[in-house]
């Protein structure tokens, strides 16, 4: 065939997925990086067990996505979460799915199923440069910054997968916003995603409790009531569960300029019963002695009740039981983008073809966490990532075939 060459700028795994397809197909391909590794955010949320996709039905699980769900839904089918884990197997990685679905590596870890994927990628002819920092165009070409100095490369079509802007220090530092904006392309500003949320605690609750896991609890938002456990910080709330309602609450603060929080701490009793079994205590008992007899709890939730409910309010059993059932917690604000496990917002979708190319700039193609999606935690983030960067491929190979 006649071989084009092309430029993957960003070596995450959308870029990495891109450069597995186009090699195959011939095509001369190098993946720049401006780190001195490839892949370091996947590196990192690997190091305590690599999620790489989840176990649930295919039907739900393409619908986590968000208003996005639709638009990703052809990479999606072309890429699904057991194609994922046959790619892994084919790498030497198998894969086993946990009590809660999520799908994770034998070995736990992300290094040697990137080491493998990274050796076959150069079995194929990819070329692998890392500290190259893309730093916008030049004289219809990419102009980078290497440690041999600042370089043009020219080439017949580039795929951009630089991510969003969350963990900038791992190289997602959304630096190529201007570069773009400048050539016309839409972005809708990146907020954080899958976020811790700061709370008003007391600095004696703070300084006591941060780092304290809230467990068995039911939360409860516009994103619903869901189980589970969260974590509290010195200046707030993260954790498994609190990302679960990351996207109900930021949205919420960003239009209404609040946002609650609501927990029931004894998800296995009901509210008759609490209100009656914490009747029966001794009103001259301490707090904490009530609510250990009465409703089983001590620690940090029944800190958190101490926090959060006016003492006048601790005397009546049941309005007691009823905040043991709904205990609002008042949201202040989310954490800082940069600690952000994801980013929402990004490249509309209005601005890029079905092949996933730039309509405003005819050979550059995007994919991973540029584009404005959004999903939860447990895989469903580097499924998509995978996902759109392989239909990337697919759109350059059109394009240059065309």
């Amino acid at each position: 065939m006649n071989q084009k060459r092309v430029a993957i700028i960003g070596g995450g795994p959308a870029g990495l997925a891109a450069a597995e397809l186009l090699s195959l197909s011939g095509h001369l391909v190098t993946v720049y990086d401006a780190m001195p590794t490839f892949a370091r955010k996947f590196l990192l949320a690997g190091k305590s067990g690599l999620n790489i996709t989840h176990s649930e039905d295919y039907i739900s699980f393409a619908t986590r996505f968000g208003t996005a769900s639709d638009r990703l839904r052809p990479a999606l089918d072309a890429f699904t979460p057991d194609d994922i884990r046959e790619w892994a197997a084919g790498l030497g990685t198998e894969t086993f799915i946990g009590s809660s679905g999520r799908v994770f590596p034998t070995v736990m870890k992300a290094s040697p199923l990137l080491r493998a994927w990274l050796r076959r990628l150069e079995g194929q002819g990819v070329a692998l440069r890392t500290r190259h920092r893309w730093t916008g165009f030049a004289e219809e070409g990419y102009v980078f910054e290497t440690p041999e100095g600042r370089s043009i490369v020219h080439c017949d079509a580039a795929l951009l997968a630089l991510g969003g802007a969350s963990w900038p220090r791992l190289g997602s530092d959304a630096s190529w916003l201007p570069w773009l904006s400048e050539r016309g392309v839409e972005i809708d500003t990146f907020r954080p995603a899958n976020c811790g949320f700061v709370i008003g605690w007391s600095a004696n609750f703070s300084e006591r409790f941060a780092g304290e896991p809230v467990k068995s609890v039911t939360a409860t938002s516009e994103a619903g009531s869901i189980p589970g456990e969260f974590v509290i910080t010195a200046s707030g709330i993260e954790g498994s569960l609190i990302y679960a309602h990351a996207a109900a609450l930021r949205d919420r603060l960003q239009s209404h300029g609040n946002a609650i929080l609501t927990l029931d701490l004894a998800p296995g009793r009901t509210i008759e019963r609490l209100a009656r079994d914490l009747a029966r205590q001794d009103a001259k008992s301490s707090f904490s002695n009530r609510l250990r007899k009465g409703a089983g709890l001590d620690g940090v939730k029944a800190a958190l009740l101490r926090e959060l409910v006016p003492e006048r309010e601790r005397t009546d059993p049941e309005r007691l039981a009823g905040m043991l059932k709904a205990l609002p917690i008042p949201v202040l604000d989310t954490r800082p983008i940069g600690e952000a496990i994801s980013s929402a917002g990004g490249i509309r979708w209005s601005g890029i073809d079905e092949g996933f190319m730039l309509k405003a700039l005819p050979n550059t193609f995007v994919a991973g966490e540029m584009l404005d999606w959004e999903a939860p935690t447990g895989g469903y983030l580097l499924t998509a990532c995978l996902a759109t960067g392989r239909a990337a491929a697919r759109g350059i190979e059109a394009w240059l075939l065309r």
